[in-house]
């Protein structure tokens, strides 16, 4: 059987929020944010580094900046729940989080949905796990067990829809069943 999911937790989801009204007059003005906090905490963070502004009476913000999201795209005006979700998930989920969201495109609810129902588990490459279940599941005569092309099989299962898999290392492929 494939290896349980991992936890790298070793990824920190920020965003970089800054004043617009010090922008516009030529200011460089705002912070960065730890992401993986409530949304009224970070709502909170924006509200003091807007109060410090070099610009009285600020209070248009705006996010120019991002790290920690993978290939995940925050827009300049995601809101801070959004922002705050996907961090939670990325903090959950690591390396393997990241590389399923990328998978649905950011879409967090398909994400976690597939981790929670569809992972199979994680194996060197596809064709270990088509060997593995098809030789738990069917007996292979011995004189045909050397003619089996395992690589075909597991291109056929993921180009049919069968799994998906996504890669966190080079000999780190996490499969998923399809939909």
């Amino acid at each position: 059987m494939g290896e349980t999911i991992e936890n790298k937790n070793d990824v920190t989801p920020r965003i970089y929020v800054a004043c617009l009204a010090a922008y516009n007059c030529g200011y460089l003005h705002g912070s960065w944010i730890d992401a993986d906090q409530d949304a009224w905490a970070i709502y909170d963070e924006v509200k003091a580094m807007l109060a410090a502004s070099p610009i009285e009476g600020a209070e248009e913000w705006a996010i120019h900046d991002y790290e920690g999201f993978g290939a995940v795209r925050i827009s300049e005006y995601a809101g801070f729940d959004h922002v705050s979700s996907l961090a939670a998930f990325i903090g959950e989920h690591g390396e393997l989080g990241l590389a399923v969201l990328d998978h649905y495109c950011g879409d967090i609810e398909d994400a976690r949905e597939a981790l929670e129902d569809r992972y199979i588990g994680s194996y060197g490459e596809l064709a270990d796990y088509v060997q593995e279940v098809t030789e738990d599941t069917t007996t292979i005569p011995q004189t045909l067990a050397y003619y089996i092309d395992w690589q075909a099989m597991a291109r056929d299962a993921e180009m049919s829809g069968d799994v998906f898999t996504v890669s966190t290392a080079w000999d780190s492929v996490h499969v998923f069943a399809g939909c």
